[in-house]
């Protein structure tokens, strides 16, 4: 029998509880149901059922979470939860890790708003970079609202209390309904075409999440990103933030607080204007009477007091320069003639013709000391010669032939003793002026004493 490999049921459940934890489908997603087995614990974490027709799943809300809902779970109540899935390892069980809960009323439009809000940021329209500053003194403003609302008026009455300078524009549109946000796009794009203004307000007064959606629409938000005109945002929500606040400019809390982002407060340039003009006052009476005292230091120096003897005196310090600089220029002269008379002496000296004479006289001394040493060492020689010659004369056996001896051959082997012939033996006798040939005839042998 083969043999079977077995897992523990604990490890089972950690690989299930693995695979559900690397699904990012199951990470992060929102789910509509109805509550059911809601219980609150004593430390603040919500456990609860959440349901529909066909299937339902254990769901936890720990305190962290919760601290933000703005309602208290009940059963039988629709809800969105956002959160992600995963397995309880004591039980074996798959449940929901709730984050965020809003009411199925309010909370299609929650959903929608952070899809659209995580699809903008992506695309990059939220980022800093792409912001424009807003101008310090605007010529011409204008508002994107509606032209009834207490918003439209409070902006204009910001605006000139504060910056009667200013001109004030105010493009009617619908901030709430069906076409709002077509008619905010409208005026947006009207205002960059026919360069309007300075600087564009877009925005209406507080309201429910539903009545300020318009400026949550898509389509509002790319217009507002691709405006060449700087755009304050001024939706009167000031505890959340919409898609436009994200993707202008500049947010403001208010319409209010927009008027006052848009122009600086004519009294503030006013005191700081004054505050300048003194800081300006004070710099230049410093600065002309530093420029006074100088003025007196140079009327009572030397130079002004006495210019006479001022001239006199450089008149003297230049006739010594004008007499140190001619001694310079003969000096320098005669180092110049010098080093250029060296410079001829060299080149005439490595004048071809010169050279040529040069290497004459060279030649000639060169000859004449190498016949004295020939004729030296020739002398030397001769006489090596004669001493070797006069030494060879003595050992010569011709020297000792003209004394009268001979010298016996055999066949040109010299004979020394008897007993290289016999008789009848044809030799050679060699004397000092000739040969005899010989016969021997009889051999007589001789001893010594």
């Amino acid at each position: 029998m083969s043999e079977v490999a077995f897992v523990t049921v604990t490890a089972l459940t950690k690989y299930i509880k693995r695979k559900f934890d690397v699904d990012p489908h199951l990470d992060d997603l929102w789910i509509k149901g109805e509550l059911s087995n809601v219980k609150i614990h004593s430390r603040g974490h919500i456990y609860f059922t959440l349901k529909d027709d066909n299937a339902r799943i254990q769901a936890v809300m720990f305190a962290r979470q919760n601290k933000s809902l703005g309602f208290t779970p009940e059963n039988g109540m629709k809800v969105l939860v956002r959160g992600g899935i995963t397995v309880y390892e004591p039980s074996g069980n798959y449940q929901l890790y709730a984050k965020e809960m809003q009411p199925d009323g309010i909370g299609a439009l929650h959903l929608a708003y952070e899809e659209l809000k995580k699809k903008l940021s992506q695309e990059g329209l939220f980022d800093e970079a792409h912001k424009k500053p807003i101008p310090a003194f605007p010529s011409v403003i204008g508002v994107v609202t509606s032209p009834t609302g207490a918003a439209v008026r409070d902006v204009i009455t910001t605006i000139k209390r504060r910056y009667p300078l200013v001109k004030v524009i105010v493009l009617p549109t619908l901030v709430q309904g069906t076409n709002a946000s077509e008619s905010i796009v409208r005026n947006i794009e009207e205002a960059n075409r026919r360069q309007l203004c300075d600087v564009l307000i877009v925005g209406r007064g507080g309201g429910s999440i539903e009545e300020l959606w318009a400026f949550n629409e898509e389509i509002v938000a790319r217009a507002i990103f691709g405006s060449d005109i700087p755009i304050i945002s001024a939706v009167g929500h000031e505890t959340d933030f919409t898609i436009s606040d994200f993707t202008a400019d500049l947010r403001a809390a208010t319409p209010t607080g927009a008027a006052e982002l848009a122009v600086p407060n004519m009294i503030d340039l006013m005191e700081r204007l004054k505050t300048l003009d003194v800081r300006m006052t004070k710099a230049m009476q410093q600065d002309l009477r530093k420029r006074q005292e100088h003025m007196n230091y140079l009327q009572s120096s030397y130079a002004f007091r006495y210019p006479k003897r001022l001239y006199a005196q450089k008149e003297q310090e230049f006739d010594l320069i004008f007499d140190r600089f001619q001694k310079q220029i003969v000096l320098t002269l005669d180092r110049k003639k010098q080093k250029l008379s060296e410079q001829t002496y060299k080149l005439q000296m490595r004048h071809p013709e010169e050279q040529l004479r040069q290497a004459r006289r060279r030649h000639g001394e060169q000859t004449e000391r190498l016949k004295r040493n020939m004729s030296v060492q020739l002398k030397q020689i001769h006489s090596q010669f004669q001493t070797v010659l006069g030494k060879l004369n003595a050992l010569s056996p011709l020297q000792v032939m003209e004394r009268g001896y001979s010298l016996t051959y055999k066949e040109d082997e010299l004979i020394k003793s008897i007993e290289q012939v016999q008789e009848k033996d044809e030799i050679q006798v060699k004397l000092k002026d000739g040969t005899l040939a010989c016969e021997v005839r009889q051999k007589r042998g001789e001893t010594n004493g």
